[in-house]
C-alpha cells in the first residue's frame, strides 16, 4: 500500500483506489477464498492470513493444488469452446486474483476483440484489474474488458452495473462463467435462483460455464467412500474465511444449470470435460474435487 491508495495504481486521493473504494475495505484480518486460491496456484497476491489458512487446507487435502489447476484448465477449455462456437462476449463472475492466461487472453487466442466483463467482490482483485484484466497498455483491444466490484449474491446489481452494461450486448449470446464460485453461496442464499436471474437476461445460444467443489468420490474409485476427515478439515478452515464452503454432490449441482441444457459430456470431473490431453486415472480424478459442465440456453 502507498499513502494514496494501492501501490502501482497511481494517486487517487488519500486512501482511495482507482475504482473509487477506500483501501480500508480490504479485509486482511480473515482469509479470503480468492487469495487462498491464488496461493494454491503458486501466486503471490495473498496475505499471511491467507497462506496460513491455505496450508491448513493443503494439510487436510494435499491434492487441493491439483484440483485448482485442473479447474482452471477446465475454464480455459470451456472458454475456447464457447468462442469457437461464435460467442464474442463473456461475463466472468468470481474472477479471483488475475493469473495469466486470464479469460480475455484465452478467448482472444481464438478470436480477437472478445469482450469480457470481470466481476468479483474482493477489493484486492480490483486493485489488480487495471493492469492485468482491463487491457491496460493494449490499444488494439482498448475498451474490450472491464472490472465490476460486485457480489454474485446480488445478480441484479451485476446485470445493472455500468461496466457490465457498457461491455455486454444483452441481445447477443453471452458466456457466463461461474467457475468455483457457487460453493461459496449457501443453500439459504438460493444459488439456483441466482443462476436463473442471471440466465434470464441472456438470449438463446448463451452458455453457462460452471464448476463446483464436491465431497463425492469419483465413480468407480472406492464408490460410496467419503473421506470425512479431509472434508471436515477443509470445510472448517473456510468457516473462518470471508465466505464459507458448501460442498454439493452432482445431484445438487445439475439443477443449478436450470434452463441451460448440458452439452456433452455433461457434468463430470473437470479433467474429463472435453480434454485436450491425456485423461488422468481414477485415483487422480478422485482427488480432483470439482465437477464441471457447460450448458447452452435453447
Amino acid at each position: 500500500m502507498t499513502e494514496h491508495g494501492v501501490e502501482g495504481l497511481g494517486d487517487y486521493g488519500p486512501g482511495v483506489t482507482e475504482l473509487g473504494f477506500p483501501v480500508t475495505e480490504i479485509d486482511t484480518s480473515r482469509p479470503h477464498p480468492a487469495r487462498m486460491y491464488d496461493y494454491y496456484l503458486d501466486g503471490w497476491d495473498n496475505y499471511e492470513v491467507d497462506r496460513i489458512a491455505a496450508e491448513r487446507v493443503i494439510e487436510a487435502h494435499p491434492q487441493v493444488r491439483l484440483s485448482a489447476r485442473a479447474n482452471r484448465a477446465f475454464m480455459q477449455r470451456a472458454v475456447r469452446d464457447a468462442v469457437r462456437g461464435g460467442i464474442r462476449q463473456i461475463i466472468d463472475i468470481g474472477t479471483g486474483i488475475p493469473t495469466s492466461p486470464n479469460t480475455h487472453e484465452v478467448a482472444r487466442e481464438v478470436a480477437e476483440g472478445v469482450r469480457v466483463a470481470y466481476v468479483d467482490n474482493d477489493p484486492i482483485v480490483a486493485t489488480h484489474a487495471g493492469a492485468k484484466l482491463t487491457d491496460a497498455g493494449n490499444a488494439g483491444n482498448a475498451g474490450n474488458a472491464g472490472f465490476a466490484l460486485a457480489d454474485v449474491r446480488e445478480p441484479e446489481t451485476i446485470l445493472q452495473h455500468p461496466v457490465v452494461r457498457e461491455l455486454i450486448d444483452f441481445s447477443e449470446p453471452v458466456a457466463l462463467l461461474l467457475v468455483a464460485v457457487l460453493h461459496f453461496v449457501k443453500d439459504e442464499e438460493d444459488p439456483a435462483g441466482i443462476v436463473a436471474t442471471l440466465g434470464a437476461a441472456f438470449p438463446a445460444g448463451s452458455r453457462l460455464v460452471l464448476s463446483h467443489a464436491t465431497e463425492e468420490p469419483y465413480e468407480g474409485y472406492e464408490p460410496g467412500r467419503v473421506d470425512t476427515a479431509a472434508r471436515d478439515g477443509v470445510v472448517n478452515v473456510y468457516k473462518n474465511a470471508t465466505a464459507a464452503l458448501t460442498l454439493r454432490g452432482r445431484a445438487e449441482v445439475e439443477p443449478l444449470f436450470g434452463e441451460f441444457s448440458l452439452l456433452e459430456p455433461g457434468l463430470v470431473r473437470v479433467p474429463l470435460w472435453r480434454p485436450d490431453g491425456p485423461v488422468p486415472g481414477a485415483e487422480e480424478l478422485n482427488s480432483t474435487i470439482f465437477h464441471g459442465g457447460v450448458g447452452v440456453k435453447a
